[in-house]
């Protein structure tokens, strides 16, 4: 199958979508192609179309919470069948033969592709990746808000998978948006005792309403000294610079303060009540094909769906503007329209 494909693509750094056509070539033997019924919008597509990151090329095509149905298959692909529901994130391939690879720790792969890193993602009619990064949708999840949790979902969901958190810890999450949003959600379904930080009293109820069982107020001092010794495990979801050592100081002995936001700036942390309290610091990408399909299944037994704006794919610039100004609630979803 070699159809040309409808897409909206920049030609230059933050430049406006425009309507673009490609013909993606062959189909390679391991990979899919994916019919795109919707796809989500992320801060990283923002990222990647300023080429923030340094390593845009244009024209560039956004587009990695993909939602479809598989039309095509290549002759070694497995797992999956003409018509299938599918989704579509982070990566689009990774090279299957290194130790992260064959530990199951795909999404490590220092040779791993990114969807919208090279290649073209589904701001358009259709998208190809290799089958392992396809994961099928479960009956139960709504087509329509399942996207970010290809991206957003699973990069909160993994590290507490990763690092054992349990239902009898108390944990915190910091930065209650696209992703400290889903955060709450899985957190809470876990059993946890949760708490969100917020830096408006504003924010509390919508905390509350998301999973939180308690609040904090992260630009009142006194709040944040009596939580000291408090969390088993805090969750940063932000990518803003911040006081670490008040965080750190939150943690009970042998605490863990996890980053999943892309903070740009040098993390200072002290380093004495680190080895005082046996407390760690550290950061993940998104999880695993496995781990992927592990959130889909969790998502769908304990009703958890990203909460969402919807536009049309046409209106893809308007939808980026609106996450530009920060005015999302709290991910948005482009329905295709494009045919």
């Amino acid at each position: 199958m070699n159809i040309p494909i409808k897409a909206l693509a920049a030609h230059g750094a933050k430049e406006p979508l425009q309507a673009f056509e490609y013909t993606p070539g062959p189909l390679g033997s391991e990979e899919v192609e994916i019919a795109v019924e919707s796809c989500g919008i992320c801060h990283s597509d923002l990222s990647m179309l300023d080429n923030d990151w340094g390593m845009t090329t244009y024209p560039f095509v956004p587009g990695h919470e993909v939602i479809g149905r598989v039309v095509a298959l290549g002759e070694h692909t497995k797992r999956l069948k003409l018509g299938d529901r599918v989704g579509l994130g982070w990566n689009s391939s990774s090279c299957g033969e290194c130790d992260s690879c064959l530990s199951g720790n795909q999404n490590l792969c220092l040779k791993a592709q990114g969807t919208i890193v090279g290649r073209h993602g589904g701001f358009a009619t259709r998208v190809r990746a290799d089958w392992t990064w396809i994961s099928p949708i479960p009956e139960g999840l709504d087509p329509t808000k399942a996207g970010p949790l290809l991206c957003g979902g699973i990069t909160v969901f993994n590290p507490i998978l990763e690092f054992g958190i349990k239902p009898t810890d108390s944990v915190a999450v910091i930065g209650i948006g696209g992703l400290g949003h889903m955060a709450l959600k899985f957190l809470r379904a876990w059993g946890c005792e949760v708490t969100a930080f917020t830096t408006s009293d504003s924010k509390r109820e919508e905390a509350l309403q998301l999973g939180a069982h308690r609040t904090l107020n992260s630009r009142n001092s006194e709040e944040l000294e009596k939580a000291a010794g408090s969390f088993d495990f805090i969750l940063n979801t932000t990518n803003a610079a911040l006081d670490w050592n008040t965080y750190v100081a939150a943690l009970k002995p042998k605490g863990r303060l996890h980053t999943v936001g892309a903070v740009l700036e040098p993390m200072s942390i002290s380093a004495f009540p680190l080895i005082m309290g046996q407390k760690s610091v550290s950061g993940s990408p998104l999880g695993s094909p496995a781990t992927t399909d592990q959130m889909l299944n969790f998502s769908r037994r304990h009703g958890i769906a990203p909460t969402t704006e919807t536009f049309p794919m046409s209106r893809a610039n308007e939808a980026l503007d609106h996450l530009r100004a920060g005015k999302a609630r709290y991910r948005i979803v482009l329905i295709n329209d494009l045919e």
